[in-house]
């Protein structure tokens, strides 16, 4: 009895625990479908909240600042941007050359303001840029430090697979390489090698007698020369006189001191020095040669600023020296030697070559023997050096060979009158021929 009571009772309790198995396993199945979507939910919402645009994030940028065209001087109102060093998206640092602009007289560079990213090219090469025209865009900020690092990550993965699939396909790609190899040494490329022989020698005597030519525009420099000297010729009553100077004291002069020169200024002793001094002494007696027409008025100048002419290979160029009526000799030499450096650097600036009021030109450096300037308005005149030769000259009554040199003055028949022209260059050659004549005045 009791036996079959407790039967009962373990079979009830066993037959709860199934059914209740059963209702867990259908509860759980029911839940595990909500589950899941309650996480798929959950993390595509993280992913569209992680993802998606923000404006505050991806589109709203630090303010760029752009940079325009620099003022160059006052007669330059324009010029030709030559090119860019950088592109957008490169860092540059503050004072960096971003764009350089060619203007008539130098090469105007643009330097970036501060250290930033170029975010906008905002013109193109050979454009004409004028004074204050926008130039370009840069966002200020430090060098990104992130930027260098993903091409490094990168580059590792992907020699990785390249390294390994040859390793597996290596033999599979040497037996062709050695079949492509076999085939080469056919009699085919033969006579094609031999066929283009036979037509090439009809195009080379073709050639040979051809009649070709070149064009190549002219940049801003050698447009603005070009103006410049018909502009000189159209306007001025040009009229050029001529002398010869015995260069032998100078010489002499030149072979005593030079070294010591050298040694103690660490300049060359030149011509250019003691012409230009001589040039500012003589205008003491003729100042209508440092003078200028403007108008109707005639302007004359009590200093004396030389315009030098320097040859460049973009053309020539007149840096100037200012206040030569004050310096000596030697301090003449320096300042066209440092200009003459600069040239030929390409460093010179605007201030460098402004004004001029009387310029020497020595075509004897490039063997010139004979020559007429022309003068750079809105000067009034234009000396010019030669090639010292020696030639058979008389002296007291003897045929001596002497180191002679052509002097030419080109001058404006509107201010200076021949007299006065032809007694300037004379001063000059006598006080070239004798220097000690110089400390006289």
């Amino acid at each position: 009895m009791l036996a079959s009571r407790s039967a009962r009772v373990a079979l009830k309790s066993t037959t709860t625990r199934v059914i209740a198995s059963n209702v867990s396993r259908r509860a759980l199945s029911q839940l595990r479908p909500a589950s899941k979507t309650l996480f798929a939910t959950s993390v595509n919402s993280v992913k569209r909240s992680a993802f998606a645009p923000s404006a505050p994030v991806t589109l709203v940028r630090m303010n760029s600042t752009v940079v325009k065209v620099p003022d160059m001087a006052e007669s330059l109102t324009e010029g030709t941007l030559r090119d860019f060093s950088v592109k957008v998206g490169d860092f540059v640092q503050a004072d960096q050359v971003v764009a350089t602009i060619e203007t008539d007289k130098i090469d105007v560079e643009v330097n970036a303001p501060f250290s930033g990213t170029i975010t906008e090219l905002l013109a193109q090469p050979e454009d004409t840029v004028e004074v204050g025209q926008d130039l370009y865009k840069i966002e200020q900020g430090e060098a990104p430090e992130g930027g260098a690092t993903p091409p490094a990550a990168e580059a590792p993965k992907e020699e990785t697979p390249a390294a390994e699939t040859p390793k597996q396909e290596a033999p599979k790609q040497e037996a062709p390489k050695k079949e492509a190899a076999a085939p080469a040494p056919t009699p085919a490329p033969a006579p094609k090698k031999e066929a283009p022989k036979k037509e090439s020698k009809p195009v080379e005597t073709f050639t040979a007698f051809a009649r070709t030519e070149s064009r190549v525009k002219m940049n801003r420099m050698r447009q603005r020369i070009a103006e410049r000297l018909k502009e000189s010729q159209n306007t001025a009553a040009s009229l050029t006189t001529f002398n010869e100077v015995d260069m032998s004291s100078i010489l002499e002069l030149r072979k005593l001191y030079k070294d010591e020169i050298i040694k103690k200024k660490d300049i060359k002793f030149g011509f250019m020095g003691l012409f230009s001094k001589a040039a500012t002494l003589a205008m003491k007696d003729i100042p209508a040669v440092n003078g200028a027409i403007e108008g109707d008025q005639l302007v004359y100048r009590d200093y004396v600023d030389i315009s030098v002419a320097v040859a460049t290979p973009k053309g020539l160029v007149t840096p100037v020296v200012r206040n030569a009526e004050s310096l000596s000799v030697l301090e003449i030499e320096q300042e066209i030697s440092n200009l003459g450096k600069k040239a030929r650097d390409g460093k010179l600036t605007l201030e460098d070559m402004a004004g001029g009021t009387f310029t020497i030109s020595n075509g004897g450096v490039f063997g010139s023997l004979y020559g007429t300037p022309i003068i750079n308005l809105p000067q009034t005149a234009v000396l010019g050096l030669h090639g010292v030769k020696e030639r058979p000259v008389t002296v007291n009554g003897q045929i001596v060979s002497r180191p002679m040199m052509y002097l030419a003055l080109t001058y404006d028949h509107r201010m200076v009158d021949g007299r006065e022209a032809v007694t300037f260059l004379k001063t000059v050659k006598e006080l070239i021929e004798d220097p000690r004549k110089m400390l006289l005045y």
